[in-house]
Order: structure tokens, then sequence, then C-alpha cells
């Protein structure tokens, strides 16, 4: 049997576009995001679409039902009532620390924009850079907001993960044009919820980091909270 490498540690990373918490039924269920949440387990989890486009951006999961769920606590972006950046949050389990270290605006014809994160496990085990991102729609535009997120993780001195909804059906063309060494993570079709055709949800890792096992995680639940079904990956993180 292979043994893992010396200080090496594991976690669930889960992605979720959650449609500012409205399901297939039109109804905005912020609990029920949740429930799937805890279907899936994850220690970390980034979330799209997590604030409300109105006004000053209110959570679409509200900070007190998130308190009262208990599970999860967010990374705090900044002021307001927001529970992300440009729609994009961080849950983590409690006893995970993370910090955040750089607000990114995504160039291209949308507002978009990227949280990127130092994820920091129990004493003794190696951080790692998340980045919990949205991209556009137009492919010109998904390139050039590629380009600006590894910039942002150019000097990282510790594993790197990309994860979110990449809008991007082949998404090794986001990567073609970069030689960093950069792995796919693309566990299958994650929409439309109904009848998952397409994979548009991704992570990408690079650095001494791996993935063991992904999947999409489609359950009764899952397949009416929301018009993606959540994809997630059980990461082997190097220190």
């Amino acid at each position: 049997m292979a043994r893992r490498p010396a200080r090496e540690w594991r976690l669930r990373l889960a992605s979720y576009n959650i449609r500012k918490a409205v399901g297939l039924d039109w109804k905005r269920r912020p609990e029920r995001i949740l429930s799937v949440l805890d279907e899936i387990d994850a220690d970390v989890v980034v979330l799209q679409e997590a604030d409300k486009r109105l006004g000053q951006r209110p959570a679409a999961i509200p900070l007190g039902l998130l308190a009262a769920h208990g599970r999860f606590v967010h990374l705090d972006p900044g002021p307001g009532p927001s529970l992300g950046w440009h729609g994009n949050a961080i849950l983590l389990r409690r006893g995970l620390g993370c910090e955040v270290a750089q607000l990114v605006e995504l160039p291209g014809l949308e507002p978009r924009g990227a949280i990127v994160a130092r994820i920091r496990p129990e004493i003794g085990r190696g951080e790692f850079t998340l980045v919990a991102a949205h991209l556009g729609l137009q492919r010109g535009s998904r390139h050039r907001q590629m380009a600006a997120l590894l910039e942002a993780t150019r000097d990282a001195r510790m594993p790197v993960v990309i994860a979110g909804d990449l809008n991007e059906r082949a998404p090794g063309r986001l990567l073609a044009p970069f030689p960093r060494d950069l792995r796919l993570v693309s566990p299958g079709p994650s929409f439309h919820a109904s009848r998952p055709f397409v994979a548009l949800d991704h992570m990408i890792l690079g650095g001494a980091v791996r993935a063991v096992r992904s999947e999409v995680h489609a359950s009764p639940l899952s397949h009416v909270a929301s018009d993606h079904l959540p994809i997630w990956a059980d990461l082997a993180v190097g220190a």
C-alpha cells in the first residue's frame, strides 16, 4: 500500500453556484442550500451568486441563518451586508483559519471579481492559497480573467487551488496559453441541475496539491436547490 507523504493533509473542498438561493421552484430558500452543503460534508466551500444584486448586495444566505446553522463560518471580505465579493463567498468549517490575501477585480465587459485567500489548517500543517471565482460569459473575457488570477497567485509559495463556476465547457482552453504547472479537476456535468448536460464548474490545482477523488453532488435536494449542481473534491495538500 502506498504511504501518504509526510505532513500531507486532506480536506474536502466544494464549489456551488447557488443562484442567490433561488431554486428551480423559484422559491428563495437559503436553508435548502445549507442542507445540500450538509449532504456534501465539506471542510471548505466556495459559493458563486451568494449575494443579491440589489443595493448593497445583501447576502443570499442571511448571516443570522448561517450562524444558527452552526456548521460554517464565512470569510468576511469587508464592511457591508454581503456574504462575499462580487457574489463569491468562502465558508469554512469551524476550526480552520483563513484570511483574505487579495480582492481581485477581473477584466471584461461584466463586473466580475475573485477572492484570493490563505487557508490555514491545524498547527503543523501547510497553508494553501484558495481562489474563489466566477468567470464571465464571453470567452475572450474568460482568458483575460484567468490571466489575472494566475498573476495574482504568481508569487504564492504554497499550493494554489482555483475553484468556481468558470463558465467554460472546454476548460483546457483556459489553461493552454499558460506555461505554469496546472492540473484541471472537472468532475462532470453540473448544469442544468434539472438535467445536467455540460460541465461549467471546475477546480484548477497548482503546486503540492492533488485531487484524490472528485464528484458532482447529485441528490434529490440538489436537483431543485439551484440551477447548478455542486461539485466537490477530496484534496491532499503538501506542506
